[in-house]
């Protein structure tokens, strides 16, 4: 007899590994022992060499499909005289490493057992096994065990406790595992102040969103705001209560075959939708949907999602019908996750509250994807991701926290060879949004056990992000450039060490000239950048307020394109805005007051969707944008003009021409979408023709397409499809293109410039 300690990392608690190690070990015949430790899982297995080799040939070959082994480590123990191989009791002593898996969707043995009426767990909204459930929102702690979850106070009953205990259940050590006789219930809170008993709570839930009502939902990591998404009057008051205009909702539908009859879904499409992950996909609406316009007013595209818990399928089954599924808050604020919580700020937003005395321990938003240009792409990452670790090909010589961004934002911890995203915490407008962002970090460092004593932040001094990390006492601070941090944060995506050439293309990051930049090609590595071309940059009349009333954006653009003396019949192109306010903006730019000057790629698709599409104001981030992005038509294949300066480093892309002449266009009444198209493809060509011209310069090498801007599928394919064939071109998949995953770079970089001298 042989003895092997095995020691493994990864995504390997919660998910069913030690009983499904329990298993293999009987079935080939090795004895010993396995147990959670706070790195993950640890096995000691006895046996002759060659049912030993086996026996871990098998562990990594044929995993459970919610597990992720990132490491396996071998050592030789003595040998023990045992007889039996058993499941013991978690290690909580050593170093952390969070192996917590990301919340698992319903299976479809759980989803059918809550739906068949000759099973005791019939319409049970709190079903679950090892392939399922919720994980890191309920966990306080690790190990992951039941103690150390929100389950802790459900003590199981005899027929739980009986499943738990078998080897052979799926139930086998489920930690969250519950029926109707001990486990957690529902009620529903109404306006009337009458809770209905957990029996009803879910029928009264339905028959009110069936007539027309708002039920705000408690799911996994926080509440949702539902009604009927078929039902105009009844999408229209909930965006009035919410004080959401336009801002698209995400709608919830019941199955694969519903989504298909409101959306076009491709083979990629649908396995976004379907995946374990459940995120909400952005998909191409049909016309004859049947859902109501104010669901998505502006746009072409719809979110759509598939349940993920058994109360969701549940829900709706019994509604039959699509469900807007919004986050539960009003604009701008984090979303709702505590009971106290909901009924206080949900007060004349929600006609009623779905309520269950089960804690969150964190709350999680919902993720968005999209297919982009053949990739698919967290637009957000959070709830079915987080906290699933990246593994880094160079490690952190000492812990980090990352604070990330302004808007969009999420914080990142690095430790050794992994990083851990936090859950998406949004826009930092709010103290609201301050404190969950000072949660949520709190937490994570509590569930790693880990004080981190470098903290990087973004150079922007006003971020509410640059200010926590300032406040902080003890600790190291490194200010990071935002878009070498979205380059790297790319790198580490790939696991890409060395130095690439990165082009960042957003609307807004603070900039080491005192812009505002956005149109950057960068000579990146960890460690360091080189600015090598940018864009022109344009006047912002009112800062942020241009960002909110775009108008000024196009303005800027015809004011810069023409020498201060733009035709005066191209002003019409901005619609109502009175000759008062122009010229109002038209002396600020002048005198260069309250107008900073940005070079943002993002903000020429405001200012040119602005004149062509006749939009003078966006309600939401990136709408006019996204409208000029949709309307392009795809068979429009040349490009306006533009220049580039060479006479001086960084290099400059003049667009001046392509606004010159899209204005033509616009003046003769050429089609909005073969404006854009023009304008995208002008993007694409002097983009490659930068690339092609560094490349010839430094050395040809790999190219990181990165930024907000490359959320456009127009813009990565295009430039994708000019440059690939030379050289690799790097893009987003797990890590978000936008601001959202700017905090992986930011932790990598700090722990690159300080090394181990900090």
């Amino acid at each position: 007899m042989a003895g092997h300690r095995i020691e493994i990392r990864g995504t390997v608690q919660g998910v069913g590994f030690r009983p499904w190690v329990y298993r293999l070990a009987r079935r080939v015949g090795v004895v010993g022992r396995v147990r959670n430790d706070p790195r993950g899982v640890t096995i000691e297995a006895f046996a002759t060499k060659s049912i030993l080799d086996r026996f871990v040939a098998e562990l990594q070959r044929d995993t459970l499909p919610a597990a992720q082994i990132a490491e396996l480590r071998e050592t030789r123990i003595p040998d023990e005289n045992l007889d039996a191989f058993v499941i013991e009791s978690s290690d909580a002593i050593g170093q952390k490493a969070l192996s917590i898996p990301p919340d698992l969707a319903t299976c479809e043995d759980c989803r059918n057992e809550i739906l068949d009426r000759h099973e005791r767990r019939f319409g049970y909204a709190f079903t679950n096994c090892t392939a399922c459930g919720p994980r890191f929102t309920i966990a306080t702690g690790i190990p992951y065990d039941r103690a150390a979850t929100t389950m802790s106070g459900f003590l199981m009953c005899a027929a739980c406790k009986a499943e738990y205990d078998d080897v052979q259940d799926r139930r086998f050590h489920a930690q969250p595992n519950a029926c109707p006789e001990c486990g957690p219930a529902l009620s529903l809170d109404r306006l009337d102040g009458r809770a209905a008993t957990a029996i009803n709570a879910l029928a009264d839930a339905a028959e009110l969103l069936s007539r027309g009502g708002v039920v705000a939902v408690k799911g996994l990591g926080g509440f949702h705001l539902a009604c009927d998404a078929t039902d105009g009057a009844a999408v229209r008051r909930l965006r009035e209560r919410k004080h959401r205009d336009e801002k698209p909702f995400a709608v919830m539908v019941g199955s694969l075959a519903a989504a298909q009859a409101l959306a076009e879904i491709r083979a990629d499409e649908e396995a976004l939708l379907t995946a374990a992950e459940r995120p909400v996909v952005l998909l191409r609406r049909r016309e004859d949907a049947g859902l109501a316009v104010e669901v998505s007013p502006d746009t072409s595209l719809v979110g759509l999602f598939l349940p993920y818990t058994p109360l969701h399928h549940l829900l709706l089954e019994a509604v039959r019908r699509p469900l807007v599924m919004t986050s539960a808050n009003v604009s701008d604020e984090p979303i709702c996750y505590e009971n106290d919580e909901a009924r206080e700020r949900l007060e004349g937003i929600a006609d009623a509250i779905l309520l269950h005395n089960r804690e969150i321990a964190m709350r999680c938003d919902d993720s968005v994807s999209r297919v982009i240009a053949g990739v698919p792409t967290l637009m957000r990452r959070s709830r079915g991701f987080v906290p699933r670790p990246f593994y880094l090909s160079r490690p952190v010589t000492r812990p980090v926290l990352a604070c990330g961004a302004h808007l969009k934002n999420t914080f990142c911890i690095a430790m050794g060879d992994t990083a851990y995203f936090g859950p998406h915490i949004g826009d930092l407008e709010t103290v609201a949004a301050l404190d969950f962002f000072e949660e949520a970090i709190e937490r994570m460092q509590t569930i790693l056990e880990v004080r981190p004593d470098i903290v990087a932040h973004d150079l922007h001094p006003g971020y509410l992000s640059t200010r926590y990390a300032k406040a902080r006492d003890d600790v190291t601070l490194v200010g990071v450039q935002h878009h070498h941090a979205h380059v790297v944060s790319l790198m580490a995506e790939h696991g890409m060490q060395g130095t690439v050439l990165g082009v960042a293309y957003d609307g807004t990051g603070f900039g080491e000239d005192g812009t505002s930049w956005g149109g950057e090609l960068l000579l990146c590595s960890a460690e360091r950048y080189e600015r090598l071309a940018t864009f022109r940059p344009i006047r912002l009349a009112g800062g942020d307020l241009a960002m909110r009333e775009v108008w000024r954006i196009g303005f800027a653009l015809l004011h810069d394109a023409y020498d201060g003396a733009p035709p005066s019949d191209s002003i019409s192109l901005l619609g109502d805005v009175s000759s008062k306010s122009i010229e109002l903006v038209k002396q600020m730019i002048e005198r260069e007051l309250n107008a900073p000057q940005a070079r943002g790629v993002g903000r020429y698709f405001d200012g040119l969707g602005a004149l062509a599409l006749g939009r003078a104001r966006s309600t939401y981030e990136g709408q006019v944008a996204i409208a000029w992005d949709q309307v392009a038509n795809e068979s429009v294949s040349d490009a306006y003009p533009f220049e580039i300066d060479r006479s001086h480093t960084p290099w400059e892309v003049d667009l001046r021409p392509a606004v010159r002449a899209a204005v033509d266009d616009l003046r003769a009444a050429t089609p909005a979408g073969d404006v854009s198209a023009r304008f995208h493809n002008a993007l694409v060509a002097v983009t490659a023709e930068l690339v092609k011209a560094l490349w010839a310069d430094r050395g040809e090498l790999p190219v990181a397409l990165t930024g907000g801007v490359f959320q456009n599928a127009w813009l990565a394919g295009g430039i994708e499809k000019e440059i690939s064939n030379k050289n690799r071109v790097l893009r987003h998949s797990e890590v978000p293109p936008g601001d959202g995953g700017i905090a992986l770079g930011q932790a990598l970089i700090a722990d690159a410039i300080l090394g181990d001298k900090g």
